[in-house]
């Protein structure tokens, strides 16, 4: 009996929401993602991540961490407290400035950010060909954003462009209002101003007030950088586009502090590296990558790159490489009244570092390399749903398949599973035809099928499956345990 299916013929490309359609589709059906709370019909943006989902995030971060506290001997880690003293966010500027300017529609009810409205008009002026239209209502932006009282600049600029919503063409709006993102919530027993806390909007203030204790006990010199993966929570005016934006999200960043004068050559190189990280660790397409160099900086930054991914709903960012200054330990320093600075062993000289910061969501990495590993084909006349997935990043990394359950082939497919399982996450399959438990691997990204038949009984030997090409080769079970690594270095 032959286990071939090698003729791959690839499909025609599907409209992007389509895509998107078959991504939550995929993602629910096979445990990947699920919506949260759903048996009391969810809740907005919120999302729990299934039995594959958990370990493909996780492994999403390790590939991180390694990359970050194993390949770079004065990169250290860090895991800071979700909630801290709200001084911290008064320092940082979120208490004060953490703002996004608001707008509604009073027919569909439905809340928008007025700048993006503004900055999507600009956008489709350009794409009609508009582009004295576009700068002049650029231009009346920007002196907006800069007014004394920027709500009712903007919502004036609303009202002379006649800017509608784009998803529903209603343009009935309320006067432009600012909207904190910070969630705020109690400590203790008595609900007053001073029990007042924050659920952090990032996770890079957690490192900057550790600064001296981690450069103190873990013996860091300048340049040094501390690493984090930890929650955040960012109470969004629009959320959407499944996982890409919600309220509870998972950031990986990593602050590198340096000499003040050195920053740009930090900069470049770690801009260097992020951006090959995605292409050699993650097996996302170089070509769905691009950078987006930030001409409005924020008022800590005096450089700023991100990394975008072409998602089927657009362009979107990903990750942020941000040249931050000192700002921020100045800032703590002033409102801690601690001395934060650096004080250099050989030369006495004391400063302020400055820091570059890689900031990545993994919950954003998650749904690009989700999106990139989609494919639809055709393995021998049918239709196939495959996840092209860097077998670093696959959930499960080899599937053992007996063709038969009798005659021994599945309790030798299943002694295969148990000694490969102290290494690898494998998975134990016989329900249905070796066919169609193909389909079901490909479907979740499993880069080996392992098939036991009769041959397996005879002479101590495997079929190995590729699942991108289909191809089948034949090795020795002794050997497969050494096959396995050589692919998941």
């Amino acid at each position: 009996m032959s286990n071939s299916d090698t003729t791959r013929v690839q499909s025609q490309s599907l409209p992007p929401e389509k895509v998107m359609h078959k991504l939550v589709s995929l993602a629910k059906r096979r445990g990947f993602i699920f919506p949260s709370s759903e048996i009391y019909e969810g809740l907005s943006s919120c999302f729990d991540y299934g039995p594959l989902g958990s370990e493909m995030k996780r492994n999403i971060k390790e590939l991180w961490w390694n990359s970050m506290t194993r390949r770079h001997s004065n990169i250290v880690g860090l895991d800071a407290s979700i909630m801290m003293n709200p001084r911290v966010w008064e320092a940082s500027g979120h208490v004060a400035s953490f703002n996004d300017p608001m707008i509604d529609d009073r027919t569909t009810k439905r809340r928008y950010r007025a700048d993006h409205l503004i900055e999507n008009h600009i956008e489709k002026l350009r794409r009609d060909g508009k582009v004295e239209d576009a700068l002049r209502v650029q231009s009346t932006y920007e002196a907006a954003a800069a007014a004394e009282d920027p709500n009712r600049a903007l919502y004036e600029l609303i009202i002379a462009e006649k800017i509608k919503a784009a998803d529903t063409g209603s343009g009935d709006w309320t006067e432009v209002r600012q909207f904190n993102l910070m969630f705020q919530c109690n400590m203790g027993a008595l609900a007053d101003k001073s029990s007042i806390v924050y659920l952090r909007p990032e996770t890079a203030q957690g490192i900057f007030v550790n600064f001296h204790n981690v450069r103190e006990s873990a013996r860091m010199k300048v340049p040094f950088g501390i690493a984090q993966i930890g929650k955040a929570f960012r109470n969004e005016i629009v959320k959407g586009n499944f996982i890409f934006r919600m309220v509870e999200f998972e950031q990986m960043e990593m602050q590198y502090f340096v000499k003040p004068g050195t920053q740009a050559e930090a900069f470049e190189a770690w801009r260097a590296e992020r951006f090959e990280w995605y292409i050699t660790a993650l097996g996302i397409s170089r070509e769905k990558l691009h950078w987006y160099k930030h001409d409005k900086l924020a008022h800590y930054a005096d450089l700023a790159y991100d990394i975008k991914f072409e998602f089927p709903f657009g362009i979107e960012e990903i990750e942020g490489i941000h040249s931050r200054t000192d700002f921020d330990l100045k800032q703590h320093q002033e409102y801690s009244g601690k001395n934060m600075e650096y004080i250099d062993q050989l030369t006495n000289e004391r400063y302020l570092p400055y820091v570059v910061e890689t900031s990545a969501g993994s919950d954003r990495l998650f749904l690009a390399v989700f999106a990139d590993a989609y494919r639809e084909d055709i393995v021998d006349g049918e239709e196939r749903v495959m996840l092209k997935l860097a077998p670093k990043v696959a959930p499960i990394k080899a599937a053992l398949l007996p063709l038969m359950k009798k005659g021994g082939m599945g309790e030798k497919a299943t002694a295969l599973r148990d000694e490969l399982a102290e290494n690898f996450l494998v998975q134990y399959d016989d329900a249905g035809s070796i066919g169609k438990r193909y389909r079901r691997q490909d479907e979740i990204g499993t880069p080996f099928c392992i098939t036991v038949d009769h041959q397996s009984l005879e002479e101590n030997t495997v079929t190995v499956r590729h699942r991108d090409t289909a191809q089948q080769e034949r090795i020795e079970i002794s050997r497969v345990r050494e096959f396995l690594a050589a692919k998941l270095v």
